[in-house]
C-alpha cells in the first residue's frame, strides 16, 4: 500500500493492484492516517447516503411504498441486535463474534466493550486475490455488533433500560431484529408464550413512539421560534409527514418522503427510518427448512420491505469449538449451509438493505476490501481509503475480479485488453480490483 505524500510534495502516485511505491515514496514512514482505525473510521459526506429499494410500511395500517433513505454511512458498519428478554439475542451476539474469530486468524476481531464486537466480513475472494499478488497480508472490510439491552413495553417512556435502548440504535447503522422462533418450557418467555408478530409488534410500537416523540418536540420548537426557526420548508412538511405517519402506526421509512426533505430530518436520526433484518432465532431441527413461526415472520418482514434470515443461537454455540471441515459436515448434517445460516447470511441481508458493495485493491503488501455504497463514483471510492485519493484524483486502473482470477495475473489481464483506465464518472462495481491515480 502506497502512503501519501505529505503537504511539501506534489506528486503523482498509485495505489491498489499489484503496484509498488516510487524509491521516493517506499522511503516514507507510515502515519497515523493509515492506521486501521481512519481506513474503516471516517463518516461518508452526506451526498453518500443511501438510496435503496422501496419498502412497506411496518406500521399497523396497509403498507406505503417509498425509497429507502439512510442517514450516512460510517465505514465502520455498525449493526444493533435487539429484542424481547430471552429470544436468544445475547447468545446469538456472543456466538457470532466468538465464531467470527474462530473461523480465520486473519480476520479482525475484538471486544470494544461487552456487548460490542468487531468481525472481520467472510470473504473468499480475498484469499483468491492474495495468491496471485502473493500479498503479505489480507485485511477484510468489518462489522461492529452490539448487543442492545432487552427492550420492554414502555421502553420508549424510559421503562426498563429504554433509554439506554433507544440511545444504543441511534448510533446504528442497521437493526437485526432477533425474534424467537423455537417452544422451550425450560426458556419463559416474558410475555408466557412465543408469538414472533407479537414481540414485533411491542418493538415497533415503541420505537414508533420514540419517533413520534421526537418529530412533536422538533415541530414543538419550530412553532415557538415564530419565523426565527433555521427550519427549511422541506423539514417543516417533513416534519408534518412523519407526524402523521407515526401517529397511524407506520414506520419513519414508510412515510413518503422526497429526496430534499428526508436529507432535511436525517439529524434527528429516527429510529424507523434504519433498516431492519429479522433474525428467526430457531431450535437447531429447523434451521434448514424454518417452522410455522419462521413462515409468519417472513410475510410480516415481505410486507415492509426488510429481510429474514433464519439463524440458530443453539447452532451457532456449538460451532465455536470446530474445525471449517467440521463445521461444513455438522451444518450439512443439518440441511444447511454457512453461505444461507448465520454470520454471513446476516451480513448479506444487512448490505442489501443498506445498498452496499465491495471492491478491492491488492498488491504485494497487502490485498484489502473495501466497503462503498451502490452508485458510488470512483473519486468518492478512492476517498473512502483517505480523502487525499479523492482530493487529487486522476484515473483509477480497473479490472473485474472474475476476469482478473481467469487471466491469472495483472498482466496477462492487461495483456487481454481487460485491465481499464477508468475516469471520474466510472460508477465503481462490485468486486472491482481497482489502482487509483492521483496527484496531491
Amino acid at each position: 500500500m502506497v502512503h501519501p505524500p505529505g503537504p511539501a510534495f506534489m506528486t503523482t502516485t498509485v495505489v491498489g493492484l499489484s503496484r509498488r511505491a516510487s524509491p521516493v515514496l517506499a522511503s516514507r514512514p507510515a502515519t497515523a492516517l493509515f492506521s486501521a482505525s481512519a481506513f474503516t473510521g471516517r463518516a461518508l459526506p452526506s451526498r453518500h447516503g443511501v438510496t435503496g429499494p422501496a419498502v412497506g410500511g411496518g406500521g399497523r395500517g396497509a403498507p406505503q411504498r417509498r425509497a429507502l433513505h439512510a442517514t450516512p454511512l460510517s465505514m465502520k458498519l455498525q449493526t444493533g441486535l435487539v429484542g424481547m428478554p430471552n429470544v436468544g439475542k445475547s447468545t446469538l451476539f456472543n456466538a457470532l463474534v466468538e465464531n467470527a474469530a474462530a473461523q480465520a486468524a486473519n480476520f479482525p476481531f475484538c471486544t470494544v466493550e461487552p456487548n460490542k464486537g468487531i468481525v472481520g466480513v467472510p470473504d473468499p475472494r480475498l484469499d483468491v486475490l492474495s495468491v496471485i499478488n502473493k500479498s503479505v497480508k489480507v485485511v477484510p472490510t468489518s462489522l461492529e455488533f452490539v448487543d442492545i439491552a432487552g427492550l420492554v413495553a414502555g421502553a420508549s417512556k424510559g421503562e426498563g433500560l429504554g433509554n439506554k435502548f433507544l440511545a444504543n440504535i441511534r448510533e446504528c447503522d442497521a437493526i437485526v431484529h432477533v425474534v424467537r422462533c423455537f417452544e422451550d418450557e425450560n426458556i419463559i418467555h416474558v410475555d408466557g408464550s412465543v408469538d414472533p408478530l407479537r414481540d414485533i409488534e411491542v418493538i415497533n410500537l415503541e420505537l414508533q413512539l420514540a419517533d413520534l416523540a421526537q418529530v412533536e418536540r422538533r415541530q414543538a420548537r419550530v412553532k415557538v421560534s415564530r419565523g426565527k426557526s433555521d427550519a427549511t420548508p422541506e423539514e417543516i412538511s417533513a416534519l408534518d409527514k412523519l407526524a402523521a405517519g407515526l401517529d397511524e402506526g407506520k414506520s419513519a421509512r414508510a412515510c413518503e418522503l422526497s429526496d430534499d426533505e428526508a436529507d432535511a430530518i436525517a439529524g434527528l436520526m429516527l429510529l424507523t427510518m434504519k433498516p431492519v433484518v429479522y433474525a428467526a432465532n430457531v431450535a437447531d431441527g429447523d434451521l434448514a427448512e424454518g417452522n410455522a413461526m419462521v413462515e409468519s415472520v417472513r410475510t410480516f418482514a415481505k410486507a415492509e420491505g426488510s429481510e429474514t434470515v433464519v439463524v440458530s443461537a443453539q447452532v451457532e454455540s456449538e460451532l465455536i469449538a470446530l474445525s471449517a471441515e467440521e463445521r461444513a459436515e455438522f451444518l450439512d448434517a443439518l440441511g444447511a449451509t454457512e453461505e444461507t445460516t448465520g454470520l454471513r447470511a446476516l451480513i448479506k441481508a444487512t448490505y442489501g438493505l443498506l445498498g452496499l458493495r465491495t471492491y478491492f485493491t491488492s498488491g504485494p503488501t497487502e490485498t484489502r476490501a473495501w466497503t462503498i455504497t451502490a452508485g458510488m463514483k470512483a473519486p468518492a471510492a478512492a476517498g473512502v481509503i483517505h480523502t487525499d485519493f479523492e482530493r487529487g484524483f486522476i484515473r483509477a486502473e480497473t479490472v473485474s475480479y472474475e476476469d482478473l482470477v481467469d487471466a491469472g495475473s495483472e498482466k496477462a489481464a492487461k495483456e487481454k485488453g481487460l485491465l481499464r483506465s477508468e475516469g471520474k464518472e466510472y460508477v465503481v462495481k462490485e468486486a472491482d480490483v481497482m489502482l487509483f491515480r492521483f496527484n496531491v
